[in-house]
């Protein structure tokens, strides 16, 4: 599978949710509108903190070696990125968002669903993660705009990783079409979430960009 022609069409489909998705809106509803650095890195913390779960679930019962070794290696940086974020980070005291895509992720059960489902993640929080640098650069905080700057490039390179793999399991049309689904589904779960979160405070999700 061409891994580049999988990624540019991926992102020309969705490219307005991803818009979306990377706006300073979709960081303001993940925060519970509440634009303040706390609330910002809790938000944070709590998908990364799913991210870590998830993914180190799927590496103990992942057949495939290069695909169990993505998963962990994603799950691991996702541990470290959480703790970066919020070392404190209590998912119970901190009542943060629930990022509903991590339902569509939990349907996915093959290999290549998988590493797709995981592609569409990665892109989503890449996104997201380009605005959380622009939060804090705009909070006049360099030291944490440098974190999540770190953040930012470690998905990046997960991102090249994902499409490695995905190029490796992917044999034939059929399994692109598959990995696709799986990567799309994940990226409608958080705009769909991301427009009712929205329209919950009040916003009209359509005027932003």
């Amino acid at each position: 599978m061409d891994a580049d022609a999988f990624s540019e069409e991926f992102r020309d489909d969705n490219e307005t949710p991803l818009s979306r998705l990377g706006s300073s809106k979709s960081l303001y509803a993940l925060a519970g509108g509440e634009m303040d650095a706390d609330a910002v890195r809790t938000a944070v913390a709590a998908e990364f903190a799913l991210a870590g779960r998830t993914f180190e679930s799927w590496s103990a019962d992942e057949a495939n070696g290069d695909a169990a070794a993505l998963f962990g290696d994603v799950a691991e940086d996702a541990r470290g990125h959480r703790d970066v974020a919020d070392a404190d980070f209590d998912a119970e005291a901190d009542d943060p968002h629930e990022y509903p895509e991590y339902d569509a992720l939990a349907d996915l059960t093959d290999t290549v669903e998988r590493v797709g489902g995981l592609y569409g993640r990665l892109v989503v929080a890449h996104t997201r993660a380009e605005q959380t640098v622009g939060f804090f650069v705009g909070d006049a905080d360099p030291a944490s705009s440098n974190d999540f700057r770190g953040i930012r490039d470690d998905l990046a390179e997960n991102l090249e990783d994902a499409l490695d793999v995905l190029s490796a399991v992917c044999d034939g049309d059929e399994d692109r079409a598959v990995a696709r689904d799986a990567a799309d589904a994940v990226v409608e779960a958080a705009y769909d979430d991301y427009v009712a979160t929205l329209e919950g405070m009040g916003v009209k999700p359509k005027n932003v960009c």
